[in-house]
């Protein structure tokens, strides 16, 4: 079950898999934090301890964190640095766009800052752009999450006649008879959607107005730097999906890892992450969020809950085949990531000027490409169900 959320799409139905642009990822405050100094531009950048979150004793997991037991990634022996282009053929062919649905026509008034686009809807709440650059990144992360799940985008078990979906980044040709919810800040969702599909421009993080214990299946992926108040949404979620039903969340790690000690290698892409997170912080909805989702859950009253975790190459260095594939467009997407996530928070929050961002970024863009780098990224999959009351 997937949908794409762009207009100009041909319909396969694939899912969005940017966290700031679907409807989640707002709270209410309308203003950017303020600040009393700016951090260190990226020209003379110096190292900025953050405070670390501090929680109580939590209670005994249902299941062990898997992460210990993820294999090495072995690097081939010549690696295949073939040219490639983000408008690979395998992403499929652009379609005709309009939109159908019913909106008020303020939420099409996009903004427009240092040369990207975007949201108007709760303006300022989302640093993600919406623009068409962004749309081919979310397609090609899309892609990529497609060779490693070998084309399953849930991993929740929820069962083949599931009725109700409330869908923060995909929909459904797998469950046709099912009714999928989708929401977003912008109305670029595609033209033509099944039957059984309704899109809203909504903000999730005010209270909900579905039904009660009405969902089957609710699943929110990429929502890392979107959502202020996680505890909230999970309880929204909760009470508002039926006894039984499964919550599935899914992010990104903001850090990189080696199995070869290349991360020396790359030392302004971690300053790119450090970066991000201290921003996101200041910016009330922080990115480092995927290694606290199975203790929030557990926290919210979810039980069976299971947490997988995978490795995501950048770059085409993995043996395996499929990884080296998989990690030749993961590259891809991290070089358009970049600016996506770094131009709103660094000129917004933490006082640079598009100029610094722009010098930084290329640093960065240049260590993605060094074939001696053999680094990956850890993407968290967590799913759990309500109990049968």
């Amino acid at each position: 079950m997937s949908i794409s959320r762009r207009a100009r799409r041909k319909v396969d139905f694939r899912p969005h898999l940017d966290y700031c642009i679907v409807a989640l990822i707002l709270g209410s405050t309308l203003g950017f934090p303020q600040l009393e100094k700016p951090t260190t531009s990226p020209i003379n950048m110096a190292e900025q301890p953050t405070a670390a979150n501090t929680t109580s004793s939590p209670p005994k997991l249902s299941v062990l964190r898997p992460e210990d037991d993820l294999p090495l990634l072995e690097v081939a022996e010549e690696e295949d640095e073939e040219d490639f282009s983000p408008t690979d053929s395998a992403l499929g062919s652009t379609g005709t766009q309009s939109y159908a649905t019913s909106l008020l026509s303020e939420v099409r008034n996009y903004k427009y800052e240092n040369g990207r686009r975007y949201h108007s809807y709760r303006e300022g709440q989302c640093v993600l752009p919406n623009d068409e650059q962004e749309q081919d990144r979310e397609d090609l992360l899309h892609h990529v999450r497609n060779l490693h799940f070998s084309g399953d985008l849930f991993h929740a078990p929820i069962p083949e006649d599931v009725e109700n979906v409330f869908d923060i980044g995909t929909g459904t040709d797998t469950h046709p008879n099912a009714r999928v919810i989708g929401t977003d800040l912008s109305p670029i969702q595609p033209a033509w959607v099944p039957p059984n599909l309704e899109f809203f421009v909504d903000d999730v993080e005010a209270d909900w107005t579905f039904k009660r214990d009405y969902f089957d299946f609710i699943r929110a992926c990429d929502l890392a730097g979107s959502i202020a108040d996680w505890p909230k949404l999970l309880r929204q979620a909760y009470s508002h999906m039926k006894p039984g039903g499964w919550l599935e969340l899914s992010d990104f790690e903001m850090e990189h890892f080696s199995d070869d000690d290349t991360l020396d290698l790359a030392p302004s892409l971690g300053e790119w992450f450090r970066l991000l997170i201290e921003a996101s912080s200041r910016f009330n909805r922080p990115m480092k969020v995927a290694a606290d989702h199975q203790r929030n859950m557990i926290d919210a009253g979810f039980t069976d809950v299971k947490e997988k975790i995978y490795k995501f190459p950048m770059g085409p260095w993995a043996k395996e085949k499929r990884l080296k594939e998989a990690g030749r467009f993961h590259r891809e997407v991290m070089v358009m990531s970049l600016e996506s996530y770094a131009l709103a928070l660094c000129t917004r929050v933490l006082g640079w000027s598009p100029v610094e961002v722009a010098v930084f970024l290329a640093s960065v863009r240049n260590e993605l490409r060094d074939p001696r780098v053999h680094i990956y990224g850890k993407f968290h999959v967590v799913w759990g169900r309500r109990p049968v009351e």
